[in-house]
């Protein structure tokens, strides 16, 4: 990453409509969780690595006019595109949480998606939203906890080199695509209860929202993937040709593995 405002992933207008995909996708959960945690009206709300703000939006609308959300990410594009939607309950805050910049705040709850997993320092970051957390606030998490369940049935021996390919560009970047499995030990450290935890791994076909989420990221990253040397162009014309084939036989893909986390400060 070479300016504080990439990522690994890019932060392009590609990746801006992937992400409204993916948001999509993954909304039913995210409702579901924020509503087992008692997200709600007139509360002061974190979204920590918001993007372009899809989950900011249905966040802003589970608060209210009477509530607040709080949404912080580095990248200065993907804060413009919320901003742009002039939501006078969404607050956005540019802070780059590897240097350490969080906002000063105190909130009632934090909600945090597929941030941890590209930090060279989570737990740092765990400990600054639990600083930035009113009393037995609470915070809700979705992080992979086994990214290489991301298999093919029947099998697809050219989908593994991509799902390989893309933990080692995470991992030479600092992050980890299995941060899940830490957060629960980390959370007790820093003061939470972890309420609730929960593994999230699906079967889709064609045309469930999840398979086209994983179609753009897999259609999307490939050139990214070759661009930064972790896969060749002959690598990626046989996956993309192999996922072509699958999606024709109408196969089923197992969705990556990921961990809702619900804990609450003590």
């Amino acid at each position: 990453m070479t300016a504080t405002t990439d990522y690994v992933l890019g932060a392009n207008d590609e990746e801006i409509e992937r992400l409204g995909l993916q948001h999509a996708a993954w909304r039913t959960h995210a409702l579901a969780a924020w509503r087992t945690a008692g997200l709600g009206p007139r509360q002061i709300v974190l979204d920590v690595g918001c993007g372009p703000g899809y989950a900011a939006i249905d966040l802003a609308r589970l608060v209210g006019p009477g509530g607040r959300v709080v949404a912080i990410d580095k990248s200065e594009r993907f804060l413009a595109a919320l901003d742009g939607r002039h939501l006078d309950n969404v607050a956005v805050s540019r802070a780059d949480l590897e240097n350490g910049e969080f906002p000063d705040v105190a909130a009632d709850g934090a909600w945090c998606r597929w941030v941890l997993s590209f930090t060279r320092n989570p737990r740092d970051v765990l400990a600054r939203i639990a600083a930035a957390l009113k009393p037995h606030g609470i915070a809700v998490f979705h992080e992979y906890f086994d990214y290489s369940t991301w298999r093919a049935a029947p099998g697809c021996i050219d989908l593994e080199p991509f799902v390989n390919a893309v933990m080692r560009s995470w991992r030479d970047h600092g992050g980890e695509p299995d941060i899940g499995l830490s957060l629960p030990g980390w959370l007790a450290e820093l003061g939470f209860d972890v309420c609730k935890m929960r593994p999230i791994v699906e079967a889709v076909q064609p045309g469930d929202a999840k398979w086209e989420w994983l179609r753009s990221f897999l259609h999307l990253h490939r050139p990214r993937l070759v661009e930064m040397g972790y896969l060749s162009g002959g690598d990626s014309a046989r996956i993309w040709e192999a996922f072509s084939a699958l999606e024709s036989a109408r196969g089923t893909m197992i969705t990556p593995g990921v961990m809702e986390v619900i804990a609450r400060l003590r």
